[in-house]
């Protein structure tokens, strides 16, 4: 987290937040801060609520009572083309790409530009390798590539680049890192530390303690639809986070270290 990110106003705010589908209650008086500058990992169990919070704050479900406060302003998302002209763009776990395009296409799929009247391949070849390379994304051979021809990790950072060429302020991952070798997770959880060193807010939804250990300025930790526990990343490790993640509560402290195990890779004792 940026010296300028402390102490400011966060960048999103969700107050008392709930939804129920018919008879389930998904979610229950849900308070979040998401600050701008920072990564803020959503940490929970299956069933905990996640994937519901994540979805009000895509625009796609609407919550039934509490607010969604952005840039200090109450606002209502009926959509998720609500929530992207804000800049909030969620990068899911299918990632949404076509395969049978190139990275060019696939980055500005809906937004391509045009120039008297006709498509301005240039324009957008060039925007779409300069954000490639302003997030340090160096393993793409070239931005005409297929998407179809890239790994894992190459498909993360091209959905994420994507998020950023379309101005978001806020990017929201679900499960970046699923089924990912060693190296791609390396190179996505690099590209989600370089985002928030460009001042972008990242709401990083993870089953994976190590990367959360690894890259989170904050945890929110959720259990049966309740936000259960908000921290900085020093005082919390993985024994606090499974104990907040199964039971609510914790009273331990954090271990002696906790921060270098996270970043070698090792799991808290």
């Amino acid at each position: 987290m940026s010296d300028d990110t402390i102490g400011a106003p966060p960048l999103l705010q969700l107050r008392g937040v709930s939804k129920s589908f018919g008879p389930v209650q998904a979610l229950t008086d849900v308070d979040l801060e998401v600050p701008a500058g920072a990564v803020t990992a959503l940490a929970g169990d299956n069933g905990a609520g996640k994937s519901t919070l994540i979805k009000c704050i895509a625009g796609i479900h609407a919550p039934d009572s509490g607010e969604i406060v952005w840039e200090g302003n109450a606002v209502r998302l009926h959509s998720p083309a609500d929530a992207a002209a804000l800049g909030i763009q969620t990068v899911y776990q299918d990632l949404a790409l076509c395969d049978n395009l190139d990275i060019v296409q696939n980055m500005f799929l809906g937004r391509e530009r045009v120039r008297r009247g006709q498509l301005d391949d240039v324009a957008m070849e060039q925007a779409a390798a300069s954000t490639l390379t302003d997030l340090a994304v160096t393993t793409v051979r070239s931005v005409r590539q297929q998407v179809a021809s890239l790994s894992g990790g190459q498909r993360q950072s091209v959905a994420i680049a994507k998020a950023v060429l379309w101005e978001s302020k806020l990017v929201v991952m679900d499960e970046p890192t699923a089924a990912l070798g060693v190296a791609q997770t390396r190179m996505v959880l690099d590209l989600v530390t370089t985002l928030a060193k460009r001042g972008h807010a990242v709401l990083l939804i993870s089953h994976n303690l190590i990367d959360v250990m690894a890259v989170a300025d904050r945890v929110a930790t959720m259990r049966h639809g309740r936000m259960v526990d908000q921290r900085p990343r020093d005082r919390i490790d993985q024994r606090i986070l499974v104990d907040l993640m199964t039971t609510g509560t914790s009273d331990r402290e954090v271990a002696a270290g906790a921060r270098d195990d996270a970043t070698d890779g090792s799991t808290a004792p």
